[in-house]
């Protein structure tokens, strides 16, 4: 991992670096912040702040263990897009699409984790098409949906070994084009959640 720098006077941020994951030449396009959470109450806020520098069109990959937050901070992105709530979890009905109160897009909250692996069951919630007009946020999507487009934000919820219980660490990947110069605004959503 290329160590681009640790932010320091930003609260909550625990670092920022590029390339992520990848061994060799880091892509360009893709960036990497780590966020320190502590309570739903910041979750969600983080979510608030995220959907300001979400538009039409934008993928986001929700991975992480029962219980790390998903869901709430899918809450506070709809709360930060304005859409007709309440967002919840859409696992038993694998999708929701929650339409704007104003003139921001719809957001569409699925649930991959009841998929299972079958791509036909995946393909017959067209969030493809959905995508164009619509931000689509996934939550035990990764490995599923990244085919679906190729500038994606693809967010890790985790509670660190020792941690209070309320304590998250949310690691954001940009991948594409889209994200490529979007490390300052990522690293800027630590703000106030810590």
């Amino acid at each position: 991992m290329n160590q681009v720098s640790e932010l320091s006077g930003v609260a909550g941020v625990t670092g920022v670096s590029e390339g992520a994951g990848v061994p060799e030449e880091p892509d360009a396009r893709e960036v990497t912040v780590s966020l320190s959470v502590t309570g739903p109450d910041r979750m969600r806020e983080l979510g608030r702040a995220l959907a300001a520098l979400l538009r039409p069109g934008d993928l986001l990959v929700l991975t992480g263990e029962l219980g790390a937050g998903k869901t709430t901070l899918t809450r506070g992105i709809g709360e930060g897009l304005n859409v007709r709530g309440p967002v919840t979890s859409p696992t038993f009905v694998i999708a929701r699409v929650h339409p704007p109160l104003g003139d921001g897009p719809p957001l569409v909250h699925a649930d991959a984790y009841r998929l299972g692996g079958d791509l036909e069951e995946l393909e017959d919630l067209d969030l493809d098409a959905a995508l164009a007009e619509s931000v689509v946020v996934v939550e035990w999507g990764e490995g599923r949906v990244e085919g679906l487009a190729e500038d994606r934000l693809h967010l890790v919820l985790r509670h660190p070994d020792g941690a209070p219980d309320e304590q998250r660490v949310v690691t954001l990947t940009g991948h594409g084009a889209r994200w490529a110069g979007a490390r300052e605004r990522l690293a800027a959503l630590g703000r106030g959640t810590a």
